[in-house]
């Protein structure tokens, strides 16, 4: 796997010092309907650098046009699209600050949603069988408020059925971060903070895979601490739910 992420990073690196150091032409002066076309066109065959600059000119030059929402819109998607996910945040937020009843603000929370997905790099790490379940988990949190958002206020937008979808996969995602902070506190010798961290990961994400690993903790954490009673409810469930885990099986 090594051998090849390093050709894949310098690839990278050398298409973005290319798409650094190309020549940015200038917007022609044209109307409102003609820009917006040209970008529209750009964003269909899927050159997004072109179409961001197209569209940049028209918010700049005609603010409050008719087009002046749509715009933000597809400038939004056209930065998630090229990869510019500070730029695309930064106009998500101002859209929903600025707009704050706009129809299309399902649209906006769920694009919020996948953009911070993206900065978080998970997926990436998934398909390279990475495991960075250690890592800062704010971005994700963030795009789980997002794609919650888009459920609950708008539970029949058609952005509605994959936002839940994902707020699956994040909630995974969430639950063994906080398992690998859990047998942190095991290794650290941290008994009460980790029998309270796998408690924790019980009560609030019950319905994910991590639910094993905590019980687990939770067993090994009040043996550690001679709380005989609680090593008990622990196995129990555990037992009850992992009837082939390792720790009960063979009791």
């Amino acid at each position: 796997m090594r051998k090849f992420l390093l050709p894949l990073a310098l690839i990278a690196l050398l298409s973005a010092c290319s798409n650094s150091n190309q020549t940015v032409e200038r917007v022609p002066e044209k109307s409102p309907a003609a820009l917006y076309q040209d970008a529209q066109e750009a964003l269909e065959v899927g050159n997004f650098l072109t179409s961001i600059q197209t569209l940049e000119a028209l918010a700049s030059r005609y603010p409050f046009g008719p087009y002046a929402h749509q715009t933000q819109l597809d400038l939004l998607y056209a930065y998630y699209k090229s990869g510019q996910t500070a730029q695309a945040l930064a106009t998500a937020d101002r859209f929903i600050r600025l707009n704050p009843t706009h129809p299309d603000n399902d649209y906006v929370y769920y694009m919020r949603g996948l953009v911070n997905v993206e900065a978080d790099g998970e997926i990436l790490h998934d398909l390279l069988g990475i495991d960075r379940s250690d890592r800062d988990p704010g971005l994700i949190k963030q795009a789980f408020d997002d794609f919650s958002k888009v459920v609950s206020r708008y539970p029949d937008s058609k952005f509605a059925p994959d936002a839940r979808q994902r707020m699956i996969f994040i909630k995974e995602r969430l639950a063994r971060h906080e398992l690998s902070v859990a047998n942190y506190y095991i290794e650290r010798e941290a008994y009460i903070a980790a029998a309270n961290r796998g408690r924790y990961i019980i009560e609030t994400f019950g319905d994910t895979r991590a639910s094993e690993g905590a019980l687990e903790v939770m067993v090994r954490a009040y043996e550690k601490l001679g709380l005989d009673d609680l090593k008990a409810d622990a196995e129990a469930t555990l037992r009850l739910n992992f009837p082939d885990n390792e720790l009960v099986s063979k009791s």
